[in-house]
């Protein structure tokens, strides 16, 4: 496979974004980040965000806007996190391809897949610090978004993991 992109007429969408919709729907959630989790020395936190989707290019990419406010576990607020991801089917590579923008100032591109009932997304693996995300639906009353870490080809680590709510049935975490 190459990342060179040859010219093509304009794409429409086919079978893998289908596939992928049912990731993307407009979610709320809550759920905790581990000790260690924002870096080295960072204390457990709790979260509350809220995501919402939309559609561009004629359905070809699927856009997210994220936001999420932290907590340290007696309720103290220190922090705003806000993230802006693009992903779709990238029929060059072969591959689902995934960019995000964060308010840190981080910047990436992520290659992910399909398993059954997870999406998985990965930072490529000659990075010294990987990110792996998993949206996991195995239980559609219950879906869980997890982050994780892994320093160096070390294991992967947790970083946060949360309970997601479609937005509808959750109207009172602000967006």
């Amino acid at each position: 496979m190459t990342d060179i992109q040859q010219p093509t007429l304009p794409r429409t969408p086919g079978p893998e974004m289908a596939a992928l919709e049912r990731f993307y729907t407009d979610v709320t959630w809550t759920g905790a980040i581990e000790p260690n989790g924002m870096g080295p020395g960072s204390p457990a936190m709790t979260a509350r965000g809220r995501g919402v989707h939309s559609r561009l290019h004629d359905g070809l990419w699927i856009v997210g806007d994220y936001r999420q406010d932290q907590f340290l576990t007696d309720g103290t607020f220190v922090l705003t996190w806000r993230l802006h991801w693009v992903t779709g089917w990238d029929t060059d590579a072969g591959q689902y391809r995934a960019t995000l923008n964060d308010n840190y100032g981080h910047a990436d591109v992520m290659h992910g897949r399909i398993d059954g009932d997870r999406l998985i997304y990965a930072t490529p693996e000659e990075r010294p610090v990987r990110l792996r995300l998993t949206w996991d639906l195995t239980d559609p009353a219950a879906p869980v978004w997890t982050n994780e870490v892994c320093l160096g080809g070390d294991r992967w680590q947790l970083v946060e993991s949360y309970r997601m709510r479609p937005a509808a049935a959750d109207t009172a975490t602000g967006g």
